[in-house]
């Protein structure tokens, strides 16, 4: 991958008391790429992304995004930047239609005085733009764009959030876990969706646990480990349980590209002593 740096991180740190949540850790994004972000429980890289995103300020270390510095106090700080995020606990209104949900907190008025001084909203424009949204991604299970979302199933509540984070993305869509609570076919649906994300320009980051899925779908792998970046590596170029090995610390990637039995390593030096 040779593609632009979009976002960019260097020496994140975040501290809570005693404990380090991240520990000097780095991180890029290139243009037209979707890198998938792993790592065990308590690796830190959901404090990772909560800084890249603006839900939490790091201690210590730098951002960059499109080469200009950047310093998020809040998500509303990175939503402003063009960064949109889709968490796992899909922050969706379920009382509210499909349009409802993809324009919540960014709704649009109707022009003339029935907007500016009536405050009415443009319902009939909305829904609109909603459906013009769906179609360009794709979105074939959504029949009525009026339809509330409490009746749509977990994998088109899931679609109406992605496509929500693409509608007002500019920079970048961050995606954490969400296929975690899918089926085999809805969760084939939502990999669709980030392809044709990735494919319309806008880079993804996909937080996943699902490894098969990582490697169906990620141009590159970031390895988060003890709160820190410790390998990024391309599917083609390794197997599943070489990344697995370097996620939980079996195996290493030395400067050369190599993978280090870190357990013979151990054993050699202890053996030269």
């Amino acid at each position: 991958m040779t593609g632009e740096v979009v976002l960019k991180a260097e020496g994140l740190v975040k501290r809570y008391g005693s404990v380090t949540a991240i520990n000097g850790a780095d991180f890029d994004l290139r243009a037209g790429e979707v890198l998938a972000v792993i790592g065990d429980n308590g690796a830190g890289k959901s404090s990772l992304i909560k800084a890249l995103c603006g839900a939490l300020i790091p201690d210590e270390g730098s951002i960059w995004l499109d080469g200009q510095p950047v310093r998020f106090h809040s998500p509303l700080d990175a939503r402003n930047a063009g960064i949109e995020t889709v968490y796992q606990t899909l922050a969706v209104a379920p009382a509210m239609d499909i349009a409802g949900n993809l324009f919540l907190g960014r709704e649009r008025r109707r022009p003339g005085l029935l907007g500016t001084v009536f405050r009415t909203l443009d319902h009939k424009g909305m829904r609109a733009e909603a459906q013009r949204q769906l179609d360009a991604l794709g979105v074939a299970t959504v029949q009525n764009i009026g339809q509330l979302v409490e009746t749509l199933s977990g994998g088109q509540r899931q679609a109406v959030a992605v496509a929500r984070a693409a509608m007002f993305a500019r920079k970048l869509v961050i995606m954490d876990e969400p296929t975690a609570a899918l089926g085999v076919r809805e969760s084939g649906m939502v990999l669709d969706l980030i392809r044709r994300i990735r494919d319309n320009g806008l880079p993804v980051v996909l937080i996943s646990h699902n490894m098969p899925q990582v490697f169906e779908i990620a141009d590159r792998i970031h390895v988060h480990r003890l709160g820190r970046r410790v390998a990024v590596v391309q599917p083609a170029d390794h197997a599943m349980n070489e990344v697995v090995s370097l996620m939980t610390g079996a195996l290493r990637l030395a400067e050369d590209g190599s993978l280090v039995d870190q357990t013979a390593e151990l054993n050699n030096n202890r053996s030269a002593g």
